[in-house]
């Protein structure tokens, strides 16, 4: 009997993998990692769900303490970038750092197990000619978390198994209900279990970053309004701004040296191309040459064509087909070629925004 490490958080998604790959015959053990204390997924609430359903399934439960590490690498991650004047996304980084790493490290050397498995919404295949794993999105578009997957290597690839990549999120509900399992009703979680634990982003910041009183600026350096930390904003944002305009006005970059929102319509927020840095290149070996791809700069934004020109070993350059708005510092440009997964970074701030800021 094949023995497999499944990751558990509580939440319906990984309740239903655990229970799909029970009834396949494989020996499973549940992990959990323990994140954070509070309110949420990731915390002890969920590490209750998950015993509980370790205990419906008869299978044996392990918990990690891992808050150490999520403080390190994520924690601080977030509050450096939103000081800098970036919107990080901690997700993908959280995933190859802080859970998939720690989860296929402990499998193997506490357990001496060689596969884990997850929740997550993607799925994995192998391709002989180019004897790479590939990373594709899930059959259910609208719950596909490849975006969030960018950063997993070639050897997390080789030994993860995803369950639910060619389900639909009714199909994993059905399955619960049907498996009797007690997480089967229970509410979708937030996309990031901070927000879960401190009920909104700027309440998280605001722990961490003391608000600091500064200007509203348009394009020209004209003071339009008080801000009360660049922490508060993000690039393309246009509620919330406080101040009169004879146009709609939305955030275009975030001035942390000067402490300064820059603001401008909606066409000074289009850009025609941007870099991105840390690229890792999951199905397809690094280019050398420009390429063709799709690229996803947002989680939930739809991918656009784009030109891929390789910079350095983990720097691109974005040329788009059509402008694209609100390009964001610090989130993920996540690369595809149709349902395969190329590779992803974390896009860099533009020299747009520098000659702005100046």
């Amino acid at each position: 009997m094949t023995k497999i490490v499944v990751g558990l958080s509580g939440g319906v998604d990984s309740s239903v993998a655990a229970a799909i790959l029970h009834r396949q015959g494989y020996e499973v053990i549940g992990l959990t990692l323990w994140l954070m204390k509070g309110k949420g997924q990731c915390c002890s609430e969920g590490m209750v769900d998950a015993a509980f359903i370790c205990e419906q399934l008869g299978i044996p439960h392990h918990i990690i303490d891992s808050r150490d590490l999520f403080e390190k690498n994520i924690v601080d991650y977030l509050v450096s970038g939103y000081e800098a004047g970036i919107t990080p996304l901690p997700c993908s980084q959280c995933n190859r750092a802080v859970k998939f790493g720690p989860m296929l490290n402990y499998s193997r050397q506490q357990l001496g197990i060689d596969k884990i498995a997850t929740g997550h919404y993607a799925r994995i295949s192998y391709d002989q000619h180019s004897d790479r794993y590939q990373l594709r999105r899930a059959l259910d578009l609208t719950k596909d978390q490849s975006y969030f997957l960018y950063d997993l290597t070639q050897e997390m690839l080789a030994a993860t198994v995803f369950p639910l990549g060619e389900l639909k999120k009714t199909e994993t509900r059905s399955l619960a209900a049907e498996y009797k399992l007690k997480t089967a009703d229970k509410p979708e979680s937030q996309d990031l279990c901070l927000i879960e634990s401190h009920g909104s982003m700027q309440k998280f910041l605001d722990k961490y970053i003391t608000p600091t009183l500064g200007d509203i600026v348009n394009v020209q350096g004209e003071i339009l309004g008080k801000h009360q930390g660049i922490h508060h904003y993000t690039i393309g944002q246009r509620r919330g701004l406080g101040i009169a305009a004879a146009e709609p006005l939305y955030v275009i970059a975030l001035d942390a040296k000067r402490n300064r929102v820059i603001v401008g319509n909606r066409d000074s927020a289009n850009q025609t191309e941007c870099s991105a840095f840390r690229v890792n290149w999951v199905s397809i070996p690094a280019p050398t040459n420009p390429i063709r791809a799709s690229v996803q700069i947002r989680y939930r934004s739809a991918a656009v064509p784009v030109t891929v020109i390789p910079l350095a070993e983990d720097q691109i350059k974005l040329v788009f087909d059509e402008p694209q708005f609100s390009i964001t510092p610090g989130q993920a440009a996540v690369l595809y070629d149709e349902e395969i997964l190329l590779g992803g970074g974390i896009i860099e701030r533009s020299t747009v925004c520098t000659a702005q800021m100046t």
